[in-house]
C-alpha cells in the first residue's frame, strides 16, 4: 500500500511568502500535524535567493539587483545564489524519522531527487544523478569558484548531457527535513550575471562562459518552450513515482495563512535576516 504525502501548488508568490510558507511547513510537520508534504512554486517578481551562509556585501551587486526590479530574499537552506526566474520551484518538507529517509544528507538528496529525476524522464529526457569521480572533484564541492548555484553539479543533483539542470539545497531543523530545489525553463545568463560582484570583467566573462558549458535548462534540451504547467504536470508524476507515493491536495486553512503571513513579516520582509551576513 502507498503511502499518501500532500501536494501544495502555491502558484506565484512573493519571495517573502515563498520561504515563510517553506518555514511554517517544516514547523507543522516538526508538531506531528502533517503528513510529509512537496509543494510546487514561482516567484512573483522575478528573485535571486542567497544562501544562508551568503555574504551579501561580498557576493551580490545589490544596486543591480534593485535596478533591474529583482526580488531578493536569504533562504533558511545553503547553497548558492538562484535567479528565479523561468523555473519551477519545488520543496519537499519530511520527518528526518521517516522509515524511506537516511540519516545521511547526500543520501537523502538522492532520495527525494529521485522525484526530480522522474519527472525530467517524463518529460522524455535522459536525466541521472551527478556523483564526482575524483578526489579533485569532491574537494572542489567544498570550495565553489563562484556565488552561482549552476556553476558546477553537487552530489546527486541532476545532469542530462553532462550539464546541470537542477539545483537543490537542504537544512535540517527541529527533526525535520526541508529541500527545495530550482528546475530550470529557461535563463538569462547576462541578467544573472549581472547580479553578482566580480574581481574583473574578465574574471566574469570567464565564469559565465563556464557556467554555459556546465549548465543547460528545459527549453535547450527539449528544443522548445514548455509552459509552467506542463512542468508541474511532469514533475508531479515524477514526484509521485520517484517516491512510490500517492499525493493528496493540501488545502491550509485560514489560521494557517495567518501563520505564513506572521513569519513573512517577522523574517523574510526584514533587512536584518536578508542582510544577515
Amino acid at each position: 500500500m502507498k503511502e499518501t504525502w500532500l501536494f501544495l501548488n502555491s502558484g506565484s508568490c512573493s519571495p517573502a511568502y515563498n520561504m515563510a510558507c517553506d518555514e511554517a511547513l517544516l514547523n507543522w510537520q516538526s508538531e506531528g500535524g502533517l503528513a510529509p508534504v512537496i509543494r510546487f512554486y514561482s516567484w512573483s517578481p522575478a528573485t535571486l535567493s542567497i544562501g544562508y551562509f551568503q555574504r551579501v556585501n561580498e557576493e551580490i551587486n545589490m544596486e543591480a539587483v534593485k535596478n533591474k526590479g529583482v526580488g531578493f530574499v536569504r533562504r533558511p537552506t545553503g547553497g548558492r545564489a538562484v535567479l528565479h526566474e523561468d523555473e519551477l520551484t519545488y520543496s519537499v518538507i519530511v520527518s528526518e524519522d521517516h522509515p524511506n529517509m537516511p540519516k545521511s544528507v547526500t543520501e537523502a538528496y538522492r532520495v527525494i531527487s529521485e522525484g526530480v529525476l522522474q519527472g525530467f524522464r517524463e518529460l522524455g529526457l535522459d536525466a541521472y544523478f551527478s556523483v564526482p569521480a575524483t578526489t579533485k572533484d569532491k574537494e572542489s564541492l567544498k570550495s565553489p569558484r563562484s556565488s552561482v548555484c549552476f556553476d558546477a553539479p553537487s552530489w546527486y543533483e541532476l545532469v542530462v548531457e553532462g550539464k546541470k539542470v537542477a539545483g537543490s539545497a537542504q537544512t535540517r531543523q527541529k527533526g525535520v527535513i526541508l529541500q527545495h530545489g530550482a528546475i530550470l525553463l529557461d535563463v538569462n545568463e547576462d541578467k544573472l550575471f549581472d547580479l553578482f560582484k566580480f574581481d574583473s570583467s574578465s574574471h566574469r566573462h570567464k565564469l559565465q562562459k563556464d557556467f554555459k558549458n556546465k549548465a543547460i535548462t528545459i527549453n535547450e534540451l527539449l528544443g522548445r518552450k514548455i509552459t509552467l504547467e506542463e512542468a508541474i504536470q511532469a514533475f508531479k508524476i515524477g514526484f509521485s513515482k520517484g517516491l512510490d507515493i500517492n499525493l493528496e491536495p493540501l488545502q491550509l486553512t485560514s489560521a494557517q495563512h495567518e501563520e505564513i503571513a506572521r513569519i513573512q513579516r517577522e523574517r523574510y520582509e526584514k533587512n536584518e535576516w536578508n542582510y544577515l551576513r
